[in-house]
């Protein structure tokens, strides 16, 4: 598999406002790889390395092959391990704005076919069992397009997301703060620190003082701004990561409970079935029985 890289790094490409479809990637190492949001939709492929994926509340592992479109304003980010080889190109990425297709529905009333998967993106869509090579090489023609057939290129890749129905939903926030980037970062500092620090005594006091409001004025900001209750939040973001441990390690539920930041294994298997609709065991024979 050859990957080429494009001539300019993409922090050259993302204030080109000019094109409705933006092209972007990045190696590994990068500065560019760092908890972030933004206004725009992105379709991320990632070409190689491993690690932690964070999309909104959702932890998970990623690999090649991983495929995710990310929605405005959802916070994303894709760490490495700290073993992994340089990589030139890591991540390849398709980027446009929900205005261009919202407003060409006026136009042509097929732009709202999309809408469906465009509103699933919100909570962050991974899409899997596709084949690799196709993809790589349909991103690699969206990065040396230029104007229509660029657009027609994504709109083809779109079309073919819309209608797959082997995907799944990742995060449960969905925020909404759009108009305030004041208080979208607020809510990014918020996010940040739960999903780096999920295993430590997290308390909705602490996270007010860390943005500067009071705990009613915090609980009540960070409900509308993601509609979970703020200790909702940091269960899902629990949850989640017990889930990665629960699929990809040997360790003992027990442990998994303790290393996930929850004090007491009845509290944990009743958030976890709470969640997930089963209880961590059964959950872990399921995925067994899945991958076997």
């Amino acid at each position: 598999m050859s990957i080429k890289k494009s001539k300019a790094p993409e922090y050259e490409i993302i204030d080109d406002r000019c094109d409705t479809i933006r092209y972007l990637e990045h190696g590994f190492p990068s500065e560019l790889i760092r908890w972030h949001a933004h206004d725009d939709y992105e379709l991320h492929l990632i070409v190689a390395t491993k690690g932690k994926v964070f999309i909104g509340d959702y932890i998970g592992s990623f690999s090649p092959g991983q495929l995710i479109l990310v929605g405005p304003r959802l916070p994303h980010n894709w760490v490495c391990q700290n073993d992994q080889e340089p990589a030139e190109v890591r991540d390849m990425i398709v980027r446009f704005d929900h205005e261009s297709f919202s407003e060409g529905m006026k136009i042509i009333p097929e732009f709202g076919e999309l809408l469906p998967l465009l509103a699933r993106a919100k909570s962050g869509i991974e899409f899997l069992n596709f084949d690799l090579e196709k993809m790589i090489d349909l991103f690699q023609s969206i990065r040396d397009a230029q104007g229509l057939s660029k657009l027609m290129l994504t709109l083809s890749l779109l079309d073919t997301l819309a209608s797959c129905h082997n995907y799944r939903l990742l995060s449960t926030v969905q925020i909404d703060l759009k108009s305030n980037e004041a208080l979208q970062g607020k809510i990014n500092t918020v996010v940040d620190y739960v999903t780096q620090n999920y295993n430590q005594d997290i308390s909705l006091s602490n996270m007010a003082q860390l943005i500067g409001m009071s705990d009613s004025h915090f609980s009540r900001f960070f409900k509308k701004a993601t509609g979970n209750r703020f200790i909702e939040f940091v269960n899902r973001v629990r949850i989640s990561r017990a889930c990665n441990l629960l699929t990809e390690s040997d360790l003992q539920i027990a442990v998994i409970c303790f290393q996930v930041g929850f004090n007491n294994i009845a509290n944990f298997n009743r958030r976890f079935q709470e969640l997930k609709g089963v209880t961590p065991r059964e959950f872990r024979y399921q995925h067994s029985l899945s991958s076997a």
